[in-house]
């Protein structure tokens, strides 16, 4: 039988934390319900013990800090990945969860922005945030993700086991999201309807500096995984500061003969210099992330044959096997 482990990493969630820890009970029994408390001073891991979750504790602060303990503690043949807040409803648990299993996808994607978000949420400016977030990220990395900050997320064994969590807080969304896109895993979303948080329940995410991080984080890892594309933004722009300047110097030259504003094209020389230079910043660190690539790949084929991954498949074959004979 397929381990299932849902994820519920919490942060005072006490009003909401019963709720979901049942509903997800309910919608899968089978599964293993872990509920990470992330420093909570409401009782919410009490209330989550109670309801019958597995507790666990994560004393470094942040959400991105929760995941990476979870991914690196818990072994199972799918992960659900929810919310503490009952944002998320369980309905969508079971094909979710049979995506994984059953088609082999990696990440499937819980999207709520293709539902009910836009009208169910309250806080101002996450709707806008959103779209610039999924815009950004779809226009720089080739995609279509309709919704790239949700929560509600279902992985591969395979994918949470290579997976490197560097973000320590919200960012960490965005961060899985565009490394399961550079990495070429199976990804599929579904819409998942979306509610408000209850009354007396508040968002733990603040919309200027968390969107700030968000923003921040995408920066980095476009430099990191396109660095050939970031660099060579960088030196068109130093370029053409460069020809802006130089080209009215090199008209007065042509008609005087004369060069009166020697540091004006000493400065354009210098900004060319460095806009060559990070062109070719640029292709060295393409060569050098191409390799990294390739290390990745191997680094997979080394986790499925150490078995990650193959557990379910192994018990296909076998039910195949079986309607065979």
């Amino acid at each position: 039988m397929n381990k299932i482990a849902v994820l519920i990493p919490c942060y005072n969630e006490s009003l909401t934390i019963r709720k979901v820890v049942e509903d997800y009970k309910t919608a899968l029994p089978e599964a293993d319900i872990y509920v990470y408390d992330n420093n909570s001073t409401d009782h919410t891991d009490e209330i989550a013990r109670e309801a019958g979750a597995i507790v666990r504790y994560e004393y470094r602060q942040g959400k991105g800090n929760v995941i990476r303990s979870m991914f690196r503690d818990i072994d199972a043949d799918c992960y659900l990945m929810i919310d503490g807040d009952d944002t998320y409803p369980a309905e969508n648990a079971r094909e979710m969860v049979n995506l994984v299993l059953e088609k082999g996808v990696d990440m499937v994607v819980g999207d709520r922005l293709s539902s009910t978000y836009f009208t169910e949420n309250k806080r101002p400016f996450h709707n806008s945030g959103n779209r610039i977030v999924r815009d950004l990220i779809n226009k720089l990395f080739h995609n279509d993700i309709r919704d790239i900050m949700t929560g509600y997320r279902a992985f591969s064994p395979l994918f949470v086991k290579s997976f490197p969590v560097l973000s320590k807080g919200f960012e960490i969304e965005t961060e899985m999201t565009i490394h399961a896109v550079d990495k070429n895993f199976l990804i599929e979303e579904i819409p998942v309807t979306y509610r408000d948080r209850p009354a007396g329940s508040e968002s733990k995410l603040n919309t200027f500096s968390d969107g700030f991080k968000v923003l921040k984080t995408i920066a980095s890892l476009f430099k990191e995984y396109k660095p050939f594309h970031f660099f060579s933004w960088i030196s068109g722009i130093l370029w053409i500061i460069a020809l802006v300047f130089f080209v009215p110097v090199l008209l007065e030259y042509f008609k005087t003969g004369l060069v009166r504003k020697f540091p004006t094209v000493i400065v354009c020389g210098v900004t060319a210099t460095i806009g060559s230079l990070m062109w070719i910043c640029g292709v060295i660190l393409d060569v050098i992330v191409k390799k990294h690539r390739q290390l990745y790949e191997l680094e997979l084929n080394q986790l499925r044959q150490a078995g990650v991954g193959k557990r379910h498949e192994s018990e296909k074959e076998k039910e195949k096997e079986h309607e065979t004979v």
